[in-house]
């Protein structure tokens, strides 16, 4: 494989046959990376550095450093989303005459599908901008400084823009999905009645994330009719930009992630997760993630196999529509497993000796099925074993995996597909299991976790993701308005479900508590973690119920209780 140092970083990373990686980023890694002329070193992310390397020289990488793929590339995420302020308590703390926060001096960070900047919902009585930045990591042009890819729209542009006849031609960022927009306003906007934000007067910082490249949906065999499909890398750029801009401004963030994937560890312990679980404890950062909308969509399953020498059979239905199935086993560092698949028809796949790095791609004689199979250990985390389990262009029916005891000390495992929006809506296990439908990175320890309630009845809204995680703790860590929740779109105004826009409500209360906290001088040392304590104090809890629970975490989410509950701390 020829080096590409002599090509520009910038220019390396739009090329087609580029892909990103993450790494660990330590004293070995950069010494390693220095000498290696085939690894293209980026943006460093706390514990973590992202990298870009030609896609063909991504299995001589994994033989170099004694890895696996699984281990290195970023994740596919999908959106999860597609509110009520007065039931979270939000609008009494914005109109008590004592507190009356709205986001004074606070940042609010919005990392999704971009934000429509012309709308009045952002832009002051004056006409100018409350949007201190976009990053769009999707136009070629001025980077922020470090980054290396996208381009950075400041305040000052963005107003001249607004002065302009064409805006667009001065910044021509836009959200096509709406998706963005519509939590942006939850948050922060600054219309008034039931459209009013959380934090009307905080500014935003907005990162409009790349869609990931063909390279990671074919790899992950997301759906090719799926357009809203990101990775998790450049989710971690977007954090770490937000944060950026927090310490280069001297102002507390909030920062709303609304995004998942059930591509990882679960137990809080890979990348991503470890990442933001380190920002957590940033001093003026607060960090609200969606728990998910995995509860009833029959994604996961979790078994146990006995004894060492015994098996289990978990079935999947592949629907009629053809689509390719990845699926991720987790199971315990103790334990060692193999599998064989049998098809619709009866083919087998015999079983897979259990094998660190084995990876398997077969095709069936009587169907036009290739089967995949990938035993990775140790994974990433605390090391447990990971096999992949790929199905492409799968007959339609029931297939069975069965899964043997090699060697069993504990026996639990889970089984999870892709998540809503990466898979074809009609494939799904027979006997599902709706705990541990999480979905990542709301696993990561430290980070506020929002599921979504229907603020008519206080019902849990019927697909809001369930915990534990697999470590296991409780997520979420509470719940928030998600049902039809009024916002705004970039051409008109309606509604959205899901846990994106409870995650949005969440990161306006926070933006609130770092108002008070940090810019009215209350508790300078303020993180995720203060947050986190000070939320769950005043969470509605209802009699009969224990808490924390695994739906609804430690209640539903009420700010105004949080300020009276600390007149009693």
């Amino acid at each position: 494989m020829p080096d590409n140092a002599d090509i520009p970083l910038k220019e390396f990373i739009l090329l087609p046959t580029t892909i990103e990686i993450i790494l660990p980023y330590n004293d070995f890694t950069k010494s390693w990376l220095g000498r290696n002329p085939n690894v293209r070193v980026g943006k460093d992310a706390g514990r973590f550095v992202i990298g870009y390397i030609n896609q063909d020289y991504l299995e001589t990488l994994v033989r170099e450093i004694n890895s696996s793929k699984v281990n290195l590339l970023p994740y596919v995420m999908a959106l999860l989303g597609r509110i009520d302020l007065e039931a979270s308590g939000i609008i009494a703390v914005q109109n008590q005459p004592y507190l009356n926060l709205k986001g004074q001096g606070v940042l609010v960070g919005i990392i999704d599908t971009g934000i429509d900047y012309t709308n009045n919902a952002f832009r002051y009585e004056d006409g100018s901008s409350k949007i201190a930045y976009i990053w769009d990591q999707t136009a070629f042009g001025n980077s922020p400084d470090g980054y290396n890819y996208g381009t950075e729209y400041t305040k000052a542009q963005i107003n001249e823009a607004l002065r302009s006849d064409n805006p667009m031609d001065v910044v021509p960022a836009n959200d096509t999905s709406g998706h963005g927009t519509f939590l942006a306003s939850v948050a922060a906007s600054r219309e008034s009645g039931e459209f009013i934000g959380a934090a009307p007067d905080a500014e935003l910082v907005v990162v409009k994330l790349k869609k990931a490249r063909p390279f990671f949906t074919d790899y992950y065999l997301v759906p090719q009719k799926q357009e809203d499909v990101y990775l998790s890398s450049d989710l971690m750029l977007g954090v770490q930009y937000i944060t950026d801009k927090a310490l280069e401004l001297h102002k507390p963030a909030a920062i709303c992630i609304s995004l998942g994937t059930n591509l990882s560890t679960h137990e809080g312990l890979g990348s991503l997760e470890t990442y933001l679980a380190g920002m957590c404890y940033v001093t003026s950062i607060g960090i609200s993630v969606a728990a998910g909308n995995e509860s009833d969509k029959r994604h996961h399953v979790k078994r146990k196999v006995a004894n060492t020498g015994g098996s289990d059979i978990v079935e999947i239905s592949t629907g009629e529509s053809g689509g390719s199935v990845y699926m991720s086993m987790w199971s315990s560092p103790v334990d060692k497993l193999s599998i064989s698949i049998t098809s619709p028809t009866g083919e087998v796949v015999g079983r897979v000796p259990f094998k660190p790095g084995l990876d398997l791609e077969t095709n069936l004689v009587l169907e036009k099925t290739k089967v995949g199979v990938n035993y990775v250990f140790p994974a990433e985390g605390v090391g447990s074993q990971l096999t992949v389990i790929r199905l492409i262009e799968p007959s339609s029916g029931t297939w069975k995996i069965t899964v043997f005891g090699d060697n069993i000390v504990d026996g639990e495992f889970h089984i999870w597909t892709n998540i809503t929006g990466l898979i074809e809506p009609d494939i799904e296990f027979l006997e599902p299991d709706p705990y541990y439908s999480i979905t990542v990175p709301a696993t990561a320890l430290g980070t506020i976790s929002a599921g979504a309630y229907n603020v008519a009845d206080n019902s849990l809204y019927r697909s809001s993701s369930w915990g534990p995680t697999r470590l296991p703790f409780s997520s979420p860590l509470l719940v928030a308005p998600g049902v039809n929740v009024a916002g705004i779109y970039p051409l008109y105004k309606g509604t959205m479900t899901g846990t994106s826009v409870a995650a949005a409500i969440a990161t306006g209360a926070s933006a609130l508590m770092l108002q008070w906290g940090m810019v009215e001088n209350n508790l300078l040392d303020m993180n995720t973690f203060t947050i986190r304590s000070y939320l769950i104090k005043g969470c509605v809890r209802d009699q009969n119920v224990e808490y924390p629970n695994y739906q609804t975490g430690y209640g539903r989410l009420n700010l105004m209780n949080t300020f009276n509950g600390m007149r009693n701390i």
